[in-house]
């Protein structure tokens, strides 16, 4: 068991509970080096299986390492450091163990070669990322409710299909699944509800924008990914994950494009770009999955960089929606410039990192002459630069102005943003580092003619097409419905008026009462009273006579 110690999620769990306790100077150097050694030692851990534990009859892998799980787990350490050291100024003191909490489970999931390790690691996560949302205060109370209410659903979905698994296969080991039993249809329910899937994808734009204005920097990296990495790992090659993938991917461009929050608009990305992921789960080649793995691993970094663009903002203003900004780069020219790195990164522009990720899951498209899922990759790369390329900076800080002339952020905050910079551009301009940490071997270039400028001019007839249709797509103060109306709206209200209804039924059978009860009450005393039928002295002959019908009819039962 002396290998736990080297886990490097319970490294930041351990990191947590510290954070409980201490203050100032130490809260913050403790806050930045739980994540750095958490890097360290998942970038150094050995592959194989290093903790085993004995649970029932079955043997645990509480610690065990391949590629993939080393690559998920350095990215979300390397998210750890990045969002601690954004979120040092954070008056929350619940925010930043949480965080960490959060961010040691998802690794946890990453490293644990069981499902039951997993689905410990998972509630534990979930548990984690429902106190970030916490933390930002009353405001955001109702939305963590439901966040909790469906990932609750989730995991008692996964659990159920666990012991179905266990049940029908007599194995724990996490490996590669079909859809080949109820069991594993509602493993595969319960990793979707986490990923964003519909029909519950609501729960997201709902719970991350309600978070502070560091908590959604957390919340964009661990939930979603962790449920990426379950897929690779448990469901590659499923052909239902195509068309999920799909339709999130442009649910969540839709929506996206409709909304005027800021953070918002880049939590319905979030789903959008989980889509191009699940989707390259579901080609399933070692091209798709490799491009799904590192699109995880580049997403990661550039969602933070907008979102702590964003965050920077909404601290420095007060205010989250598009109608009410504009102007900003006029005195945050640093958090533009940043935010603008982030946005290109986003929609995959050469020489930043999603180009040199996104692009491999086109890539395994053409490969298996998939035309129009290709087709649909190159048709949403296209939404994606509309609603996050340019979109959220251009409203945000260009465009109108707002007449708002805030400042630059603290100190911490411009240097995570500048750090998260310099990763979608060093990844962009020399992706090798990145492909050595992909499960398969890599035979691919980005950088060649083809790719370069069909790109290229993908996105610059987008970027044409939102100036076209600017007047369409300018601010309103409008409010999108989504599912979750069903169970915010809807359900409350037929709620009510049931309560409503019952109320009456109750209120009527309670002004009756009275009445039925002395009508009762007059029945048992004509029968029971002094001058009742069943009290009066009745006749030694009728007794007899009665006692002998009975006998009869014994007899009559006893020989029939």
């Amino acid at each position: 068991m002396a290998s736990l110690l080297a886990h490097p999620g319970l490294i930041l769990i351990a990191g947590a509970f510290l954070l409980v306790w201490l203050r100032g100077g130490a809260r913050s150097a403790v806050a930045l080096a739980a994540p750095m050694a958490a890097v360290v030692l998942a970038w150094n851990v050995p592959e194989g299986v290093a903790v085993q534990a004995h649970f029932l009859d079955f043997e645990l892998a509480l610690f065990a390492t391949d590629k993939l799980s080393r690559l998920f787990a350095i990215i979300f350490a390397l998210m750890a450091f990045g969002g601690a050291l954004f979120a040092l100024n954070q008056k929350s003191p619940l925010e930043l163990p949480a965080a960490l909490l959060y961010a040691g489970a998802a690794i946890g999931v990453a490293f644990a070669g069981d499902l039951v390790t997993v689905f410990v690691f998972w509630e534990l996560m979930a548990i984690g990322s429902a106190l970030v949302v916490w933390s930002a205060g009353r405001t955001a109370y109702a939305a963590s409710l439901r966040y909790m209410m469906i990932h609750l659903l989730g995991g008692v979905l996964l659990m159920a299909g666990i012991a179905g698994h266990v049940a029908e296969f007599g194995s724990i080991a996490f490996e590669r699944m079909t859809l080949d039993s109820p069991s594993h249809w509602l493993i595969l329910a319960g990793f979707l509800i986490n990923a964003g899937a519909p029909p519950l994808s609501a729960w997201l734009p709902d719970a991350y924008p309600e978070a502070s204005w560091s908590g959604t920097v957390f919340l964009s990296a661990f939930t979603t990914k962790t449920a990426v990495y379950v897929l690779l790992r448990g469901f590659p090659g499923t052909e239902l994950l195509v068309y999920v993938g799909l339709f999130m991917i442009f649910y969540g461009i839709v929506y996206a494009l409709l909304e005027n929050d800021m953070r918002r608009i880049l939590a319905y990305s979030i789903v959008n770009q989980v889509g191009f992921m699940v989707t390259g789960v579901g080609i399933g080649t070692e091209m798709a999955l490799n491009g799904a793995a590192a699109h995880a691993f580049t997403h990661i970094i550039y969602k933070a960089l907008l979102l702590m663009s964003a965050g920077s903002v909404l601290l420095m203003t007060g205010r989250r929606k598009c109608t009410d900004l504009g102007g900003l780069f006029q005195s945050m020219p640093l958090t533009a410039a940043c935010g603008i790195i982030g946005a290109l990164s986003i929609s995959s522009f050469p020489l930043t990192s999603g180009f040199v990720s996104k692009s491999m899951i086109s890539q395994a498209a053409v490969d298996l002459n998939l035309f129009y899922v290709w087709i649909a990759l190159a048709a949403a790369s296209a939404g994606v630069f509309l609603h996050a390329g340019i979109k959220f900076p251009w409203f945000v800080f260009f465009q109108k102005d707002s007449g708002l002339r805030p400042p630059e952020p603290p100190l911490n905050m411009r240097v995570a943003m500048i750090f998260f910079s310099v990763l979608c551009i060093g990844l962009g301009v020399a992706p090798g580092a990145l492909y050595e940490l992909l499960p398969y071997a890599v035979d691919y270039v980005p950088y060649t003619g083809a790719h370069v400028v069909a790109q290229l001019q993908l996105l610059l007839f987008s970027g044409l097409a939102f100036f076209v249709m600017l007047d369409y797509l300018r601010r309103t103060l409008t409010i999108t419905l989504d599912v979750d109306w069903l169970y915010r709206r809807l359900g409350p209200a037929v709620c009510g008026v049931a309560a409503r209804a019952l109320a009456r039924m109750f209120a009527a059978l309670a002004s009756a009462a009275p009445a039925r009860i002395m009508d009762i009450v007059s029945a048992l005393r004509r029968h029971h009273g002094p001058e009742g039928v069943l009290a009066r002295t009745w006749p030694t002959g009728s007794m007899a006579l009665w006692v002998m019908v009975l006998l009869l009819v014994y007899l009559l039962l006893y020989y029939l």
